[in-house]
């Protein structure tokens, strides 16, 4: 079984979903702890009510980025985890964290990269460029987190329609439904039965 470490920072859907789909599908793999970067996150209660170890980590309790990074290195490291997934982290994570986990780290980003994805995009910011853009299919990729933003190995992705009379927040509320929530415990899952190879950047299937 593999151990999974979540970075968090609002109310954790895509936690949930990836707790409810381990529970569900058997998956093997547990979430053995979740650090958020904001007291108050109401993944933390999510993680509570599964007895779930749980903590708030704040970057402004440090001195510079590196020693944030690397007090969330020796957090992680000291819970043997194999996997962290960042679940909604709104902070960027530097080489000095990215590189002590190379390959095991996963984001999803609200988009099909590499459309409306780097640096600026994120949450309803995604939706309302996508919106503004006027594309007609959009979705959700998990991919393995690299440091440049959102330009990691791809896992998965799975599209979602969009319809002309979307808002914001319609389209989001469709695609953590119909992309994220589907593909994030999948991608889990490949890991957690070593099906994931990254050949020349590339992921490909065992």
């Amino acid at each position: 079984m593999i151990r999974i470490g979540a970075l968090v920072s609002g109310g954790g859907t895509n936690l949930q979903a990836i707790l409810d789909a381990i529970e569900r599908e058997n998956i093997n793999a547990k979430i053995c702890c979740v650090v958020s970067n904001k007291e108050g996150a109401y993944a933390l209660e999510r993680a509570e009510k599964k007895s779930i170890e749980n903590c708030v980590i704040k970057k402004s309790d440090f001195n510079s980025q590196k020693e944030y990074e690397l007090a969330l290195v020796k957090y992680f490291k000291e819970r043997n985890v194999d996997l962290i997934v960042l679940a909604g982290f709104m902070v960027i994570l530097g080489e000095d964290f990215i590189n002590e986990f190379e390959n095991k780290i996963m984001n999803i980003h609200p988009a099909l990269i590499p459309s409306f994805c780097g640096e600026g995009y994120y949450g309803l910011k995604v939706h309302k460029a996508v919106l503004d853009y006027g594309v007609k299919l959009t979705g959700a990729t998990v991919h393995f987190v690299t440091a440049e933003c959102d330009a990691g190995p791809i896992i998965l992705q799975k599209a979602v329609d969009v319809f002309d009379d979307d808002t914001p927040e319609v389209l989001q509320k469709r695609v953590m439904e119909e992309a994220e929530w589907v593909i994030y415990p999948e991608a889990i899952k490949l890991f957690s039965e070593n099906r994931l190879k990254i050949e020349n950047g590339i992921v490909k299937r065992r």
